[in-house]
């Protein structure tokens, strides 16, 4: 156990060249969004659990199996009528942004993690408040030149002044110092309710970067109308001046 935190892995394997996809709350929770849907649209398996005593007191429950407040998934990838072998995908989530303190000792368990397994790039996802009606952009930050590269090869714009923080900011630098490019995608969001249609942004570009995968964002967009909608009734129901029927007071059904 170092810092407190300990990696438990429930299966062990190699993972050589894979790309690591990163998921922590940050602004209208895109980035937990992403993550959990990438896992479960590709069926990916779990594989370790990081704990600490500084983690909050609670374990996910997944087809009645408890986990950990951190988990990494794997899964293998095929692609082609002759089954090649495409490039394995690791996923890291969480659904709690742990304490300033815990920040650091748990980004360097999950490049730890990377480095053991031969993980040679990891996209960490984040979101960023925004209110302007323009469309937003989504923004990268590479934390090495090879990252830097592959931000302009698909086409992402790269942020070349400001601040990241958190999981993310630390999982850059540090990434550089073990040699695994590290790219953070910026993703516009709403800051006062989840965003799943910032999440589905997010997840447009992870898909140009594995087009393998085949991911199908279209179902957070319907995901987003249908919040949209919820919020909307909400709000009307806050200055409707007639007592509401039953069936109209179940918005979150």
């Amino acid at each position: 156990m170092k810092d407190g935190l300990a990696v438990h892995e429930y299966k062990a394997g190699k993972y050589e060249d894979a790309m690591m996809i990163v998921g922590f709350p940050s602004v209208g929770l895109v980035s937990s969004i992403a993550a959990n849907f990438i896992i479960r649209t590709s069926k990916l398996e779990r594989v370790a659990g990081i704990t600490s005593k500084e983690f909050p007191p609670y374990a996910l429950i997944h087809d009645g199996v408890p986990s950990p407040p951190v988990r990494i998934y794997a899964g293998e990838r095929t692609c082609g009528d002759g089954g090649e072998q495409c490039r394995q995908i690791v996923t890291a989530a969480g659904e709690f942004m742990p304490r300033p303190e815990m920040v650091m000792p748990l980004a360097d368990a999950l490049l730890d993690f990377c480095k053991e397994k031969g993980i040679r790039t990891v996209v960490t996802l984040e979101g960023i408040g925004w209110q302007s009606a323009e469309e937003p952009k989504i923004m990268g930050v590479g934390g090495t030149e090879r990252g830097r590269e592959l931000l302009g090869k698909y086409g992402i714009e790269k942020m070349t002044d400001g601040m990241v923080g958190g999981i993310a900011g630390v999982l850059l630098y540090g990434g550089e110092l073990r040699d695994i490019d590290v790219i953070c995608l910026l993703g516009p969001a709403r800051a006062d309710l989840p965003d799943a249609r910032g999440s589905a942004k997010l997840l447009e570009v992870v898909a140009r970067m594995l087009p393998e995968l085949r991911i199908d964002p279209e179902p957070l967009y319907k995901e987003a109308e249908e919040i949209e909608k919820q919020i909307k009734m909400a709000m009307e129901s806050v200055n409707r001046p007639k007592k509401m029927t039953p069936e109209e007071a179940v918005i979150y059904g």
